[in-house]
């Protein structure tokens, strides 16, 4: 983990999924989006293999705090601009 960010990446073969947990508010659209990739009860808890990358980069764009971006490995499409944080959250 990166101490000074938060951040944890979990590398699969096509897609890198990094996580912050200082910015997750807990929406859970990662875990009713693509529960055999996120589940919180298992460690790892992201398994960024279990899915296809389409799927997942997917499910990471719908997160609403930005705690998860996805980096592609294999030459997919690139990720976009992480949601701008406001002052007041």
């Amino acid at each position: 983990m990166n101490r000074s960010t938060g951040k944890k990446s979990y590398e699969g073969r096509s897609i890198t999924v990094t996580f912050e947990a200082g910015r997750c508010r807990h929406a859970a659209e990662c875990v009713r989006g693509l529960p055999e990739v996120f589940d919180t009860g298992r460690r790892p808890w992201i398994t960024p293999d279990a899915a296809d990358a389409e799927r997942l980069v997917d499910v990471v764009r719908r997160c609403p705090s930005g705690a998860l971006q996805y980096e592609r490995v294999d030459g997919g499409e690139p990720p976009a601009q992480p949601p701008r944080r406001h002052d007041h959250e």
